[in-house]
């Protein structure tokens, strides 16, 4: 499979930019972890592999973005059944609802993706099941003017990754490798799973 540290150091950068660009990756999807042990499945946006983060969409009016805040420890965990890799990555987390790269990503989702945050706040109750959508958005892809109230609910996650946890599943033996950041670099080891 892989000889080196750097080989398996750069496989999960490969996956990291492949789950960030392609719906179809079986990474696409990966499991966050906030630090009062909740999970929940988000959409991986965007892998910076200069700077070793991710970036997700979030609500600003939803719990985990009050939690993460400025800086919080945020889990992040994805799996690709075909070629039986896993990934299990720890970093820093930041919440941001203003600022440049926050405006990128809000002109660069679909308005049907935006009008998500026209809707009520996650975790809102209902008396059944609800989208929280406003009716007229149900199903409906509002244009432009429409989702100006949506903007201020639109936030991003971006996790700046420290540890790298890589684990290959084989019937021969499983083989995994963990990396911990060090100022710009990373140090390797090889691990028993």
């Amino acid at each position: 499979m892989f000889d080196t540290l750097d080989d398996v150091r750069a496989d999960v950068a490969r996956r990291l930019i492949q789950a960030a660009t392609d719906w179809k990756c079986a990474m696409h999807t990966p499991v966050v972890a906030t630090p009062d042990a909740d999970l929940r499945i988000m959409v991986l946006r965007d892998f910076d592999p200069e700077t070793w983060s991710l970036r997700f969409h979030t609500d600003s009016r939803a719990p985990k973005a009050s939690l993460i805040g400025d800086g919080s420890p945020v889990g992040v965990l994805a799996y690709d059944k075909g070629e039986k890799v896993q990934l299990r990555l720890r970093g820093l987390g930041r919440v941001a609802s203003e600022g440049p790269e926050v405006d990128a990503a809000w002109e660069s989702s679909t308005n049907f993706a935006r009008r998500c945050y026209l809707g009520e706040g996650p975790g809102t109750v209902t008396p059944g099941p609800a989208s929280g959508l406003p009716a007229e958005f149900e199903g409906v892809e509002p244009d432009d003017e429409q989702l100006i109230p949506g903007r201020p609910n639109f936030a991003i996650l971006k996790v700046e990754l420290r540890e790298l946890d890589w684990f290959y599943l084989a019937h021969t033996g499983h083989v995994r490798a963990q990396f911990v950041r060090e100022g710009e670099g990373w140090i390797g080891a090889w691990a028993t799973p």
